[in-house]
């Protein structure tokens, strides 16, 4: 790998990253790490900023049925499902997302969006569904939800997909396989994404360039079965990627 560019961080887990999201407020960002070994659903917080692991490996009481809801203002939220046939979401769970620490949690209530003035949420039992907004810090209701209660927005980029011969001004290193890449082009950077198919094993690639020049490479996934979907995304100046399923990479552009 190229020195020019160094990762802000690169941490491994032991667990394949099932998602991921990241805090437009604080820019930490909370993984929700899932083992099907293990039927375990472990959690953890990084830091964008400084690179530095906030906490890892908190669990829940239910080991396996929950997952990562939505993550603002320091705050990650977290979800029960119905059952283990089920997608339906129920319940919220609070936590710090700096410290691991319990917050408030609400096992009537359903998670239903994020807004600037709030969270709204609703309660699973009443029909017709009637949403209100809570404090995401305390779970305190704190009125009935209007429609002035936009959705939040975020400014988190994703890469845009493209032929490769769309691609502006620039040769790519590698002939990519189905002649199609994922592009971002933030600040002087040009960041490709591409699958190549070599001696029957099919890679996932992604290179930094400046200009004319690669000053960061890295394989995202070797030896897989399929094209994998959009492979980084950009948050202010920090470009995030997973590696191999259990690997948080982030560069500083």
């Amino acid at each position: 790998m190229d020195k020019l560019l160094a990762p802000l961080l690169a941490h491994c887990f032991t667990a394949p990253v099932w998602r991921m999201e990241i805090d437009e407020l604080s820019d930490a960002i909370v993984l929700e790490l899932r083992s099907e070994a293990e039927k375990q659903v472990s959690f953890a917080s990084l830091s964008l900023t400084t690179g530095q692991v906030n906490f890892k490996n908190y669990l829940t009481e239910e080991r396996w049925l929950v997952g990562l809801e939505a993550l603002y203002n320091g705050v990650a939220l977290l979800h029960y499902y119905k059952n283990e046939n089920s997608p339906e979401h129920k319940g919220i769970i609070a936590i710090d997302a700096q410290t691991g620490t319990n917050l408030w949690a609400n096992y009537s209530f359903a998670f239903d969006g994020l807004t600037p003035n709030g969270l709204a949420a609703y309660n699973t039992a009443l029909q017709p569904k009637k949403t209100v907004l809570l404090d995401i810090a305390t779970g305190a209701v704190l009125r009935n939800c209007t429609p002035a209660d936009k959705p939040l927005t975020n400014n988190i980029v994703v890469p845009s997909m493209i032929s490769a011969q769309q691609l502006p001004q620039h040769s790519l290193p590698l002939q990519p396989y189905g002649n199609m890449v994922h592009y971002l082009h933030h600040n002087k950077y040009i960041i490709v994404s591409l699958h190549t198919f070599e001696n029957g094993v099919l890679q996932q690639h992604m290179f930094i360039m400046d200009g004319a020049n690669i000053v960061y490479r890295d394989v995202l996934n070797s030896g897989i079965q399929k094209l994998q979907p959009e492979a980084f995304v950009l948050h202010k100046n920090v470009l995030v990627y997973i590696k191999n399923k259990t690997e948080l990479k982030a560069v500083r552009l």
